[in-house]
């Protein structure tokens, strides 16, 4: 919608673009326009309304699936029951999910089972389409994933293996490799649109997110990082909410440098809250990314070894950091030939 064709109150002299409209303060608008103070508000609530694609949805409206354009509470399994049931069904459909660890804690074999789940039928906890997955760092680990494809017969023991046989998982897996931020711009501007729109993508995975954005600042450039952070999660909000698509962030993790004590550090808090409670790693990229993310997971390796027949793996363990529908929460799991499985407690 072109600015002449807004509904204003009258003619609006001094200013010509709804952009000029937010970026100024409600009184500066009044002493430019000479509009009065009920005409000034109407004058800001119909450019707010023009940027904003959706209403606003509240956090209630979210716990109870009333958000329509979330598919009624649609979830993307994670074809593990003990993991589904951590996360009241696996991850929102609308929204940014991070899923952040130490190296070798399992992120990125978590994110592998998800983009084969994200291709069942919806009655099997899928998406009934492929994954986009855009790898920053490292290689695609195709083999790892080829071996996962064969072992889903026992890991999604139960789906009948006629829908399993069904699926050819290989060819709905889509790889981008993005080496700077600029191809990652262009691979979320072109190409993640094209795939969604054709129906072939339903789920996008970035692994990682923290790769090039820690590689292209230095910390003094925090306010250009800050601001291309933002620039990069506004994408993602947007492929998400347009084609009702989870997206699913892996992150790296920083030490903290310091204890603290909440009592006596009470502008510590936010950052207390963003973290696991028992881990002294915090996620990287700060508030400036935290706040983009709606559910924030983080996965930890532990030193016990678990068993189960013939096979071995370090204990892990899967937590729910912040979600504005689900408590502070974790499980312990296991990875496996066939990926990422719950295992009992240990006491």
């Amino acid at each position: 919608m072109v600015w002449d064709q807004l509904p204003l109150p009258s003619r609006i002299p001094h200013l010509k673009s709804v952009r000029e409209v937010l970026s100024l303060p409600a009184v500066d608008v009044q002493r430019l326009t000479g509009l009065a103070q009920p005409e000034v508000h109407q004058l800001l609530t119909v450019a707010a309304a023009v940027c904003r694609r959706h209403a606003p949805l509240t956090v209630l409206q979210l716990q109870r699936g009333e958000c329509r354009r979330c598919e009624s509470g649609l979830r993307l399994s994670v074809s593990c029951p003990v993991l589904d049931g951590l996360l009241r069904g696996g991850l929102p459909v609308g929204g940014i999910t991070e899923l952040s660890g130490p190296s070798g804690a399992g992120k990125t074999q978590l994110a592998l089972q998800i983009s084969l789940s994200v291709q069942y039928p919806v009655e099997h906890g899928g998406l009934g389409a492929g994954a986009l997955y855009i790898c920053t760092e490292d290689s695609f680990p195709i083999r790892r994933l080829q071996q996962m494809i064969s072992e889903q017969a026992i890991l999604r023991s139960e789906v009948p293996p006629s829908v399993i046989s069904g699926l050819h998982f290989s060819d709905h897996v889509y790889i981008e490799h993005a080496a700077d931020l600029d191809s990652l711009q262009v691979c979320l501007s072109r190409r993640a649109p094209v795939l969604l729109a054709a129906g072939l993508v339903r789920l996008i995975v970035v692994d990682s997110v923290a790769a090039l954005f820690r590689s292209e600042f230095q910390t003094e450039d925090w306010l250009e990082r800050n601001k291309q952070l933002l620039t990069f999660s506004t994408m993602l909000h947007q492929l998400s909410q347009e084609f009702t698509t989870p997206v699913l962030c892996i992150n790296q993790v920083r030490g903290l440098k310091e204890t603290f004590s909440l009592r006596f550090n009470p502008s510590r808090c936010a950052s207390f809250c963003l973290r696991p409670l028992s881990s002294s790693v915090t996620p990287a990229l700060g508030l400036a990314w935290a706040n983009q993310v709606m559910m924030r997971l983080m996965m930890l390796r532990h030193q016990t070894t678990v068993s189960r027949g013939d096979q071995s793996s370090t204990l892990r363990r899967l937590e729910v950091v912040f979600a504005p529908h689900l408590a502070r929460s974790k499980r312990d799991v296991g990875v496996w030939r066939e990926g990422v499985r719950g295992v009992p407690v240990l006491e």
